[in-house]
């Protein structure tokens, strides 16, 4: 997995464990009533754990892969804001307004403009030798 794959994935990781979060905490399940409520929502709560675990060691890996720390940080922030949208249609039936297809068309020309600009070599100062 490059540095790219790697950010994608900690973001996916990182909606994962907030929609995880939200149906521990959300409201709902008291009708059913008994242990099974309970027991999902602490097993919730157990996936939330593991999902921020995996994501900081997958975000780890990105920034070392990637060839900066910005590129690691705007994707994984960006698969993070797509996914969590998407999380959330599916789960909890939220909307998409048009300002977040706005948001979406900004984030995703941003993203395209940090991967393909070609990277700028550093200028060192020249040492200049004393006679």
């Amino acid at each position: 997995m490059r540095g790219g794959g790697a950010a994608a994935a900690a973001g996916l990781l990182a909606a994962a464990a907030a929609a995880a979060a939200k149906l521990a905490l959300g409201p709902g399940g008291e009708a059913a009533g008994g242990w099974l409520p309970v027991l999902l929502r602490i097993g919730c709560i157990g996936l939330v754990f593991a999902c921020n675990a995996m994501m900081w060691t997958v975000f780890a890996k990105a920034l070392r892969l990637s060839s900066s720390s910005a590129a690691a940080s705007v994707t994984t922030t960006a698969s993070n804001f797509i996914s969590s949208a998407i999380l959330g249609k599916l789960l909890f039936g939220e909307t998409w307004t048009p300002l977040w297809w706005f948001g979406l068309a900004v984030t995703l020309c941003g993203l395209v403009l940090l991967h393909t600009a070609a990277p700028q070599p550093a200028q060192l100062p020249v040492e200049k030798k004393e006679v």
